[in-house]
């Protein structure tokens, strides 16, 4: 799916994320990339309020995710993230969780972020971006 991630991050699986089978209910796997993303946009030196206070709102305009395998309750996991630009104002992640015990792919999902102005035009200065889209492959080059 990916080449070499740009980031990565490692967790468990906590109690209340699972549902009533014993498994990760499927919503709490977008929490667990979000996490990965804001966690990678830190690590760069981008930070979102600074961002929506200068008027750029970097919103999820597409989300896709295949889910492979479940994971349970205790399950140690990495999820890893790469970063691919596609014009001047989107961006896509390529993200996978993985579980640490078998290195098995659970989840694999696609992010196609936009940055927008705050009455949702989008925006002309990426300025402020420029640390991301510095790292980003072109989106032609990613899939």
């Amino acid at each position: 799916m990916m080449v070499t991630p740009h980031y990565m991050i490692t967790t468990s699986v906590r109690d209340y994320e699972c549902d009533m089978q014993g498994i990760v209910n499927n919503a709490v796997y977008q929490n667990y990339m979000e996490h990965c993303r804001h966690e990678f946009i830190k690590q760069i030196g981008l930070d979102f309020a600074e961002l929506t206070r200068a008027g750029i709102h970097v919103v999820v305009a597409r989300a896709e995710l295949d889910y492979l395998a479940p994971l349970s309750s205790g399950d140690e996991f990495t999820v890893a993230l790469r970063v691919a630009r596609q014009g001047r104002i989107r961006v896509i992640f390529e993200q996978a969780i993985h579980r640490t015990s078998d290195n098995k792919l659970m989840v694999k999902g696609r992010f196609t972020c936009a940055a927008m102005t705050a009455n949702g035009r989008p925006c002309r200065d990426t300025t402020l971006l420029t640390p991301l889209l510095a790292i980003a492959d072109d989106a032609t080059d990613a899939s």
